[in-house]
């Protein structure tokens, strides 16, 4: 069973509601993504759809926040266009969000519901990119 918590930010929810329904317009922009970094601000992104692969709303926003100096993020959620809802996110954000927040938590739509949810368990066994990572003496890994 996958660990949950009661809380869902359904003020989250709704921004990121709202920049889907107003910024998303045809293929390019198709999903809104928002978070709430630890000071309590609440960033939101788009995507930047590209047949090579352009990046998803939860990558776009982990730039836009760091360039905002929000650094520490606590919740993430992703909303699709034409009213789709809360949408989990893909592998790849999966493993980059984990990487770079790893306990961060994620709202993601159920067969149950809404739930927050904690990043590591949204990929089980997972790997920790920091695990290789030597520390600033060179000598150790980094703690993950």
């Amino acid at each position: 069973m996958t660990p949950q918590t009661d809380r869902v930010d359904h003020e989250l929810i709704q921004a990121a509601a709202h920049v889907a329904a107003t910024r998303c317009r045809g293929d390019n922009h198709t999903m809104a993504a928002a978070a709430r970094a630890r000071d309590g601000r609440i960033l939101t992104a788009v995507n930047a759809y590209h047949f090579t692969g352009g990046p998803c709303a939860e990558l776009v926003l982990i730039g836009a926040a760091a360039a905002q100096g929000a650094y520490d993020l606590d919740t993430i959620v992703a909303v699709g266009d034409r009213d789709r809802g809360v949408v989990p996110p893909c592998g790849r954000c999966r493993q980059v969000l984990l990487d770079y927040f790893p306990t961060l938590e994620v709202i993601v739509a159920t067969k149950d519901g809404l739930r927050t949810v904690p990043v590591a368990s949204l990929l089980p066994e997972n790997y920790v990119w920091a695990d290789h990572q030597l520390d600033a003496e060179g000598d150790a890994p980094a703690a993950g």
